[in-house]
């Protein structure tokens, strides 16, 4: 595949990739209650399944990375790296502890940033 085609392509992989990890952090809860009422010990979720955050976190600081690059307006350049920060925030206090945050704080970057990368696919090209 051409890189040149995905980087002209990053708000669309940003969707994607944005819009998988709300997915995945809305599945999560559901996954624990079928794994508990199964009779599952131990974690109550695959071990592969925290790795999807990062997996999820590296494919939108690419997308991040190639649409704030290109973007014709400032804000929304700083915008992408804002919700891309606080999603990374978000995702190391989960596998940290660090502070005591609600589940639904990661819903709050991954939307942003779909609608960021819809908004600077529409209004934001040069």
């Amino acid at each position: 595949m051409n890189i040149t085609k995905v980087i002209d392509k990053s708000d669309w992989v940003g969707v994607l990739a944005s819009g998988l990890c709300l997915v995945h952090c809305l599945a999560t809860p559901f996954l624990f209650v079928a794994h508990a009422n199964i009779g599952l010990h131990g974690e109550n979720h695959p071990s592969w399944w925290g790795f999807l955050d990062i997996v999820f976190l590296l494919l939108s600081f690419f997308a991040v990375y190639w649409s704030a690059k290109n973007t014709s307006k400032k804000w929304v350049k700083y915008t992408f790296w804002c919700f891309w920060g606080l999603l990374t925030l978000i995702v190391a206090n989960e596998k940290w502890t660090l502070l005591h945050l609600t589940e639904a704080a990661i819903y709050l970057p991954t939307m942003g940033l779909v609608l960021l990368h819809l908004y600077n696919h529409r209004y934001c090209h040069h």
